[in-house]
């Protein structure tokens, strides 16, 4: 398909900003996972936005946030074969990123030892 408007979809929400879109989709979700801009989805569509961007699940259908330039912001929602393949992609993506957290968890760790260290010093 060259356009997601050629995709049969239900529009949750219109002409919002991105922060409402993800808030929706965070509150209105089963599961949010959480991409960066120019994630692609469907095989041809880039998503974009501020990040944080939320995309979700609930049941079988993808809500994600949609801009189309000149007309805004929308939180669509597509039921059908291709969005549950997304979803799964979605989950995978997920768990492939679970290592990367617990790392940043550790960073933060150290990062508190140290801004410690320096508080230590100026005692000095």
């Amino acid at each position: 398909m060259s356009c997601i408007e050629q995709m049969k979809y239900t529009i949750l929400l219109d002409r919002i900003s991105f922060k409402e879109a993800r808030e929706y989709i965070e509150t209105n979700s089963d599961e949010v996972y959480y991409v960066s801009p120019g994630y692609k989805i469907f095989k041809d569509y880039y998503i974009i936005g501020v990040p944080p961007i939320a995309m979700g699940s609930k049941g079988n259908a993808l809500v994600f946030p949609y801009t189309k330039p000149c007309h805004g912001s929308f939180v669509l929602s597509i039921e059908n074969e291709d969005s549950i393949k997304e979803i799964n992609r979605l989950r995978e993506t997920e768990k492939e990123k679970e290592p990367a957290s617990s790392k940043k968890d550790k960073s933060l760790e150290s990062s508190k030892a140290s801004s410690t260290s320096f508080l230590d010093m100026w005692k000095k």
